[in-house]
């Protein structure tokens, strides 16, 4: 698959995309190394600000773009879209692998999506240099699928590495404040 084939047969969802949403995805497929293309984006994103096929979209754009604050807002606005449609928590952190399997049954294509977006938020947080929020997102993964599907295992060491690192750091920068 095409990582920057915007269409919605590459992502599909449950629910129908706006057709004025669809020609904008399209538009902006077409000027993808335009800054127009952002421009058709924001225009499917206004029109339909909680359908995946278009989070998808925009999330791809900013992230090739090495915008990770932002892909980081928009994979965060996909997780509590998704949950919220799944009838989950409205904060991932609640969500219990109990309450993942129910809504396995409402949604197998969105439950798949929820720990994929966990990923891409934590990915986005070692990015942002945030190994503990990226630990977070990790875990939450782990827990929902235990048999490790999408590679978590790898993702939690590489975190947790991450987080002992700063942890570290900040304890070293605490004894060299106080004996100042």
């Amino acid at each position: 698959m095409d990582l920057l084939d915007f269409g919605a047969e590459a992502m599909s969802f449950d629910e129908p995309l706006d057709a004025q949403a669809q020609r904008l995805i399209e538009e902006a497929a077409e000027k993808i190394g335009e800054d127009a293309a952002e421009q058709s984006l924001l225009g499917a994103y206004l029109l339909e600000p909680e359908h995946l096929t278009v989070l998808v979209a925009l999330y791809r754009f900013v992230y090739y773009r090495w915008r990770y604050a932002d892909c980081l807002r928009v994979a965060e606005h996909a997780v509590a879209v998704t949950a919220g449609r799944l009838g989950l928590a409205a904060d991932w952190r609640a969500i219990t692998q109990d309450d993942f399997a129910l809504a396995a049954q409402v949604s197998t294509t969105k439950a798949r999506f929820l720990p994929t977006s966990l990923e891409g938020a934590g990915y986005l947080k070692l990015r942002l240099e945030d190994p503990v929020g990226a630990l977070a997102c990790f875990e939450k993964m782990a827990e929902l699928d235990s048999n490790d599907r999408p590679g978590t295992a790898e993702l939690l060491r590489m975190a947790r590495a991450r987080a002992s690192a700063e942890q570290a750091l900040e304890a070293v920068a605490s004894v060299t404040v106080i004996r100042r």
